[in-house]
């Protein structure tokens, strides 16, 4: 664990690197437990055991401890899902920027981003880390937000004053680190004592952090997509466990016998005449006796509030319902499945939106490490891939249709879902084909031109004639005027 040296107390900024760390841990310390509670609720561990009376507890304990039904996971994934980069396009530039590009793919981002979008729609927020690697290139790092925080500067919601982070490795040494807009401060690893640490000049004078929050707010915090969901959750817990106890009881019918005299033992307990089990017949000698089985229990209103909450789960967090299997599960198709799912596009466009800004900043770091103008491109877009679900044959239908508008080719493969690479493979293919087509024709037999001058020029008395000889088309209408003026 984490050692701090004492909690800050002064008042007012901090004004030593020390002061900032003690500061900043208690940041993060501070928002830790809710963290850490809204990932568990997305792993399922949250499950407990909630009965409606204390005895059942007991009694059921071993039967349903592991037992889960948990729907946040659904929730976020199916958002994060449809969230994919495609890579990063600067208006000056055609196409997306290969160096963008090639900055993602060193830090294997095609992979890492998806965790990045997954821990902020979880844990409120995420970080990425730019910093030089050993071949001194740029590394983009993405780190947990239960390891680094940062502060902002006052008044501003974008500008970083101080980020640090907080970690202790496979081998219980702690990593503790500051980065401010001057300098770098690393704590020696390993070490307890955060005023024995190395100070060095940042080079590229910024925060190298990006933050990544979850749907930013003006005034107040982000939070988390399963703020609103969780209660909900619980609320399906209790019920399904009040369901599977009833199932208990109702499994195995109660059987009573009326008119039997009661045998006791000779401590006057009560002896039970009957062995009750699927094989065998109850019968009695008295006539009088009478058997009879209480009628078995219902689970149809357990399962009717289920779906109840389900359906209120699915409204708050705009996941379609039939991705929870409600109303007998049968899914819609064609176009009804577009408007099902529009709720959940909106909701992935908008996150686009935040993550999209934080990408952009990412790539604009790295291009700071290289001291390459770009740094200060602020037209930077980020390009995603299309985040609504259609079929092939209404997808490209629609691509054509957008050719007749004399789109770009190179967009509607983009468009098309093909990534930078793909694209970039079109190019030199295309080139290739035109290519091999001209050394086609080349072999092809090619048409004979006559020469000027040649065998089949014809004289120069008879091209004379026929340069002289009138029009044939008038020569109808000449005819006819001469014979008006006679």
């Amino acid at each position: 664990m984490i050692v701090p040296p004492g909690g800050y107390t002064a008042i007012g900024p901090p004004e030593n690197p020390v002061d900032w760390l003690a500061y900043l841990y208690g940041k993060l310390t501070s928002s830790l437990p809710e963290m850490r509670r809204y990932a568990e609720y997305y792993e399922g561990e949250h499950q407990r055991l909630a009965f409606s009376q204390a005895r059942f507890k007991a009694e059921f304990r071993e039967v349903f401890e592991k037992w889960r039904d948990n729907f946040c996971g659904l929730i976020v994934d199916s958002a994060t899902e449809r969230m994919a980069v495609s890579g990063f396009r600067i208006p000056e530039t055609p196409g997306v920027d290969k160096d963008a590009r090639e900055f993602w793919q060193r830090g294997s981002m095609d992979a890492l981003s998806t965790a990045v979008h997954l821990d902020a729609m979880v844990q409120v927020r995420a970080y990425v880390l730019v910093w030089p690697g050993k071949d001194g290139e740029p590394a983009i790092q993405p780190v947990s937000a239960e390891e680094m925080v940062v502060q902002y500067k006052p008044g501003s919601r974008s500008e970083l004053e101080a980020a640090a982070r907080f970690f202790v490795d496979d081998w219980g040494r702690q990593w503790v680190t500051l980065w401010t807009e001057d300098y770098v401060y690393e704590v020696t690893r390993g070490r307890t004592e955060w005023e024995q640490g190395t100070r060095s000049r940042n080079p590229i004078g910024k925060v190298p952090v990006v933050p990544f929050h979850n749907r930013s707010r003006i005034s107040g915090d982000p939070y988390s997509d399963l703020a609103n969901v969780i209660p909900l959750q619980d609320a399906i817990n209790k019920t399904v466990s009040d369901a599977l106890t009833a199932s208990e009881f109702a499994a195995w019918p109660q059987r009573y016998v009326s008119g039997l005299e009661i045998q006791e033992d000779a401590d006057g307990r009560p002896i039970e005449p009957f062995k009750v089990a699927v094989d065998k017949l109850l019968q009695a000698e008295d006539p009088a006796a009478r058997f009879g089985q209480f009628e078995a229990a219902s689970l149809s209103n357990y399962a009717d509030l289920v779906n109840l909450l389900v359906q209120h789960m699915s409204s708050i967090s705009r996941t379609p319902s039939h991705y929870f299997l409600v109303n007998g599960g049968n899914p819609p198709s064609g176009e009804s499945i577009i408007s099902a799912e529009a709720g959940l596009v909106a909701k992935v466009r908008e996150r686009m939106l935040y993550f999209g800004e934080a990408w952009e900043a990412v790539i604009r770091l790295c291009f700071a490490f290289k001291g390459d103008k770009r740094a200060d491109a602020w037209s930077m877009e980020t390009v995603w891939r299309d985040p609504e679900y259609r079929t092939e044959a209404q997808h490209i239908d629609a691509l054509l249709k957008l050719k007749q508008l004399n789109v770009p080719e190179e967009q509607l493969w983009s468009d098309a879902g093909y990534s930078p690479s793909q694209i970039s493979t079109f190019r030199e293919m295309r080139k290739a084909d035109a290519k091999a087509a001209a050394e086609v024709q080349a072999l092809m037999p090619q048409p004979v031109q006559a020469a000027p001058g040649g065998a089949n020029a014809p004289s120069e008395a008879k091209a004379a004639r026929m340069a002289s000889k009138p029009p044939q088309g008038n020569s109808g209408n000449a005819a006819r005027k001469i014979n008006e003026t006679k």
